[in-house]
């Protein structure tokens, strides 16, 4: 009965938990509406529960404080990026680090699901102290929280691609897509949330029988083995054409995929390795997404210029694929691709 994990536990699973704690089990849609729809942050806020149950529940099921410790904004103000602490009794306390971005349409939040990540990328920064440990359904939620909270508005999409690798960290990343999109709570529809991964291919097929409208981004980076492989480790266990198979699999089932490509002076941006690509890609119901590489002070990758992926952009085009150089948001605050943390850092 003690420490039962009320964040990330769905309706059902409060309503059993009130009638073996001897309450009363209407209060579980209270709890449950109180934490994913009114996005409380303790019991304290739940005022239409009796003060003795609050009591109660904040010794049988305590809800660690997800705390907003810094919060840096990027020049242009389309940016903001959040370090959150996550305190817990029971595992480590551990920093997070999640992203608001501004967009016409509106919002949306950049979630992490590790604190570090174990699958070594030589470009980017999430993995330079490995993996601490995986992140609660809850703990990834109260992210989308607590940036909701602060602006004191709603956030309408959600890209599951900050620190970690979300496939990794399967059972709990799905528990909050469910979480997340419960109508009893914040009802995020599923066609407004992204899920990225790295290519962990037995997942993608996992993933695929969920039957979930989300969209899969693939972060792609090579037109082949060879440099995906100096690039990206998983590419060592996973090749291409398996990668990609998968990936066939998973579009033709009318679900949306998109390639995340990031663009490395020199290794991958030549108008051959543009060629090659859209020839992989040949088939495949898809968007790719070219996006600059972003600086990190340990690593010696630099980013293509403008004009290198504009000249790549209009390649891919020409054969028939749907792609976009994504805009450049929060690099000047280390909130982009591949920058993101797991630290206190000053300012």
């Amino acid at each position: 009965m003690q420490n039962f994990d009320i964040r990330s536990a769905n309706l059902d699973e409060i309503k059993q938990f009130m009638l073996d704690a001897g309450e009363k089990p209407f209060r579980a849609e209270q709890i449950f509406g109180w934490i994913h729809a009114k996005f409380a942050q303790g019991y304290d806020e739940m005022t239409n529960l009796p003060i003795a149950l609050r009591d109660h529940l904040s010794q049988i099921a305590p809800m660690p404080l997800v705390e907003i410790v810094q919060v840096q904004k990027s020049n242009n103000n389309a940016t903001r990026k959040y370090l959150l602490k996550l305190h817990n009794s029971d595992i480590m306390d551990m920093y997070v680090e999640t992203v608001l971005m501004t967009y016409r349409h509106g919002f949306s939040v950049c979630v992490s699901t590790q604190a570090g990540c174990r699958m070594g990328c030589d470009f980017c920064a999430s993995g330079i102290s490995g993996l601490q440990r995986n992140l609660t359904a809850g703990e990834i939620a109260a992210q989308y929280y607590a940036v909701c909270r602060d602006i004191n508005d709603r956030i309408g999409n959600i890209v599951v691609m900050g620190s970690g690798e979300p496939l990794d960290n399967y059972d709990n990343v799905l528990r909050f897509i469910r979480l997340i999109g419960d109508k009893n709570g914040a009802n995020i529809g599923m066609r407004h949330i992204t899920v990225s991964t790295c290519g962990i291919v037995p997942r993608i097929y996992d993933l695929a029988k969920e039957d979930l409208q989300l969209t899969l981004a693939v972060s792609l980076n090579a037109p082949n083995d060879q440099i995906r492989r100096k690039l990206m480790p998983i590419a060592r266990q996973y090749d291409l054409e398996v990668l990609l198979k998968a990936c066939r699999d998973y579009a033709a089932a009318s679900r949306r995929m998109t390639f995340e490509y990031i663009m490395f002076e020199g290794i991958n941006d030549s108008e051959g390795n543009a060629k090659e690509l859209a020839k992989k890609l040949a088939g495949i119901k898809c968007h790719i997404n070219l996006i600059a590489a972003n600086k990190v002070p340990e690593k010696g990758y630099n980013r293509s210029n403008a004009a290198t992926i504009a000249a790549f952009a209009d390649v891919l085009e020409k054969s028939g694929c749907d792609v976009t150089i994504r805009r450049e948001m929060g690099s000047d605050i280390s909130a982009a691709c591949g920058q993101l943390r797991n630290e206190y850092r000053d300012v």
